[in-house]
């Protein structure tokens, strides 16, 4: 099929609730659409059996519609949408893509070219047909899979428990059995620092979501402040629970421009949150009656714990909120929306580096508010339990849950939202991963290839793919959510794969091994 610009005296306005709105007046909508996107017209090869025109509402996650019902040629291309929604938006930044997407049999199916591709899913369309067009905010770049591992990383003599790009991607922290904590440079791939001072193996580790500091806690229930670019400890190291320490959560960026506050989890059944920067407890959070196994920070600060309960927490009053009840077993994960934004704070794909921290904090604040925006301004949590289900959660909001999940058949490891919230995955016992609907909870689709365990998975900066690591000694590679079989198998690890993370900037994957190496993975 041919496409050929028309000419500026052949553009007309566009059909706008059954009205034609003209294109003489520049503050008119059809004219802001017809001058912000080309207009085509088929000269070939078009099945005469399509109409020229289709119907479409357009509609944001939640439902909420855009305009009105928009008459627009069948030909439009997914560039053409997008200059619509920027139009109807009234959008200042032209550069964020939209992806769109229409429900068909309970699925969503994605525009990839032009509109009339949908009419392999909907023959009954036709000029009386109104199409919902279901619009997102997608990656500004694309992350190319990996496929071949370019380097392996020797250093550690136990097995590797925790990998851990930084916000901007150009450090990995690893941590594990032999007590060390080391950094790399990922540019050339070489040690950075060996850093000692545990006493008993790394359990858990996290960087502030500005990048600049680093935190590891291990079983004796003591946690350390790390300088990445000095390789030193930052003050004492702090005994902060009688048992081991099962979680680590930064205050979200956004929140604090100072990125001074730390939530810490431990098997003694407590929470609690600390200022790093003078070392001292600020409050404790009792309430769960057994080992707290994660702990989150968004909007507010989520635990989840052997006792079978989720306590959600107000940090600044130190009151417990809520509790969330429904599993009926050990709670092991816990995945936020708002995970991924929280995490790489104000960083993006072009390693960007702010002059200040108020800078930092601005560009923070703003990436975060409009995936607010984006996502109807609702944090949806999901937890994982031995009880092989999953409960999805608007912790905010209420104690009851959205929706069960289930279909794994043995204990659920973890759970990981995709970056832009759309899916969410889960990795079990049972060897197989399963992909949910990020907003409905609705299954998708089950990955299969494993033939152990599945313990940890990480998703590309733009949600398209999917790593997990196993019990049989591999990482494979996922298309999402169009793939269910293995887009490619990562070998080389002699052992069991503990550790995973996905580089926020795309380039590169980690993963950390019983047999005490790390491996890199590229295109």
């Amino acid at each position: 099929m041919t496409l050929t610009e028309l000419s500026d005296d052949k553009k007309g306005g566009i059909a706008w609730g059954g009205s034609l709105v003209g294109s003489e007046n520049p503050n008119n909508l059809g004219y802001r659409y017809s001058t912000a996107t080309k207009r085509y017209r088929v000269v070939e090869s078009t099945p005469t059996s399509l109409p020229s025109n289709l119907q479409i509402q357009f509609q944001n996650r939640e439902g909420k519609e855009l305009a009105g019902i928009l008459d627009v040629p069948t030909n439009s291309s997914v560039d053409d949408l997008n200059a619509l929604v920027h139009a109807l938006l009234e959008a200042d930044d032209k550069r964020i893509p939209y992806a769109f997407y229409a429900k068909i049999n309970g699925d969503d199916v994605e525009v990839t070219d032009i509109l009339s591709e949908l009419f392999e899913h909907f023959p009954d369309l036709s000029t009386e047909s109104v199409l919902q067009l279901t619009y997102q905010p997608r990656a500004v770049f694309r992350v190319r899979p990996v496929t071949r591992c370019s380097d392996t990383l020797p250093g550690h003599t136990e097995a590797i428990l925790h990998v851990s790009y930084a916000p901007h991607g150009r450090l990995l922290a690893s941590g594990g059995g032999d007590t060390m904590v080391r950094f790399w440079d990922i540019l050339t791939a070489t040690p950075k620092f060996t850093c000692a001072g545990h006493k008993n193996h790394v359990l858990c580790t996290a960087w502030s979501p500005n990048g600049e500091r680093f935190v590891s806690g291990d079983r004796n229930g003591v946690w350390i402040l790390w300088d990445p670019a000095k390789g030193t400890a930052i003050g004492k190291h702090v005994k902060a629970h009688k048992q081991w320490i099962t979680g680590l959560a930064w205050e979200p960026l956004h929140a604090n421009s100072k990125c001074e506050r730390l939530a810490t989890s431990s098997k003694d059944g407590t929470l609690k949150v600390w200022n790093v920067r003078t070392q001292s407890c600020l409050v404790t959070l009792s309430g769960h009656t057994d080992s707290v196994e994660a702990v989150k920070w968004g909007e507010l600060v989520y635990s989840a714990s052997r006792d079978r309960t989720i306590k959600v927490w107000n940090p600044d009053r130190g009151i417990l909120v809520r509790t969330l009840t429904g599993h009926g077993h050990r709670i092991n994960t816990l995945a936020l929306s708002s995970d991924y934004v929280n995490r790489v704070g104000p960083f993006d794909h072009k390693n960007t580096k702010f002059e200040s921290e108020e800078a930092a904090y601005k560009a923070a604040k703003e990436k975060y508010e409009e995936f607010k925006r984006n996502q109807g301004g609702v944090e949806r949590l999901v937890s994982g339990s031995d009880d092989f289900t999953l409960f999805l959660w608007h912790p905010q909001e209420s104690k009851q849950p959205i929706k069960r999940l289930t279909g794994h058949q043995q204990a659920v490891n973890q759970i990981v939202f995709s970056p832009d919230a759309r899916y969410f995955a889960s990795a079990s016992f049972d060897k197989k991963v399963k992909i949910w609907n990020g907003f409905s909870g609705d299954f998708i689709s089950t990955l299969t290839g494993h033939v152990g365990a599945v313990y940890q998975v990480a998703w590309s900066a733009d949600s398209r793919y999917l790593v997990s690591a196993s019990k049989d000694s591999t990482a494979k590679l996922w298309e999402v959510p169009s793939g269910k079989r293995a887009k490619g198998t990562l070998p080389g690890h002699f052992d069991e794969v503990y550790a995973l993370d996905w580089s926020p900037t795309g380039g590169s994957v980690a993963t950390g091994s019983k047999d005490r190496t790390i491996k890199i993975w590229k295109h």
